[in-house]
């Protein structure tokens, strides 16, 4: 069997989005579900439903970077509402279950920037008040956006997990 060394650009996008996976994923490590749903701050934030945002923005980016601007619905109201309810952990969901999905979008990312033939390849971002009007994403930008987001969450993850328990990711 051959094994594929990957070096470079790639090398360095997949560690920096194992990196912040990790702070994520190692942050909310032995809590139960119903600590996983706690909002122990002013915040609405929850780490159950933080792990599921960062999964469905991931998903949605790399699904942008494989289809182009139709991986985004049209922003409206109800897309502004299904957008809210992904930071919410619905009492069926657990936190397994939640990391387990995230773990499943994670290779797939992983596995597209392996392969991706031009990390220049390049699609229109959809009309949103966020977007600049004409813009393009390249799938480059996109991976570094979906570490971006990755590490301000594990973030927010960091300081709601100290604020339950006590526990720090780092120091």
């Amino acid at each position: 069997m051959t094994t594929m060394t990957t070096t470079g650009e790639r090398a360095d996008l997949l560690e920096a989005l194992g990196q912040h996976r990790w702070f994520l994923t190692h942050t909310v490590q032995g809590l139960s579900d119903d600590q996983a749903r706690l909002r122990p701050t002013a915040s609405e934030l929850t780490l159950g439903g933080l792990v599921k945002h960062v999964a469905a923005t991931e998903r949605m980016w790399i699904d942008f970077v494989l289809g182009g601007p139709a991986a985004f619905p049209a922003y409206d109201e109800s897309t502004a509402a299904s957008w809210a309810a992904e930071f919410t952990m619905l009492p069926e969901e657990t936190l397994d279950g939640l990391l387990a999905g995230y773990a499943d979008v994670a290779r797939r990312t992983d596995d597209l920037v392996l392969s991706l033939p031009d990390l220049d390849a390049s699609h229109p971002l959809p009309e949103a008040p966020w977007f600049t009007a004409g813009a393009r994403r390249s799938a480059r930008r996109v991976f570094l956006h979906v570490i971006a987001e990755t590490a301000q969450h594990a973030g927010h993850a960091d300081i709601l997990r100290e604020t339950i328990d006590g526990q720090k990711t780092m120091g």
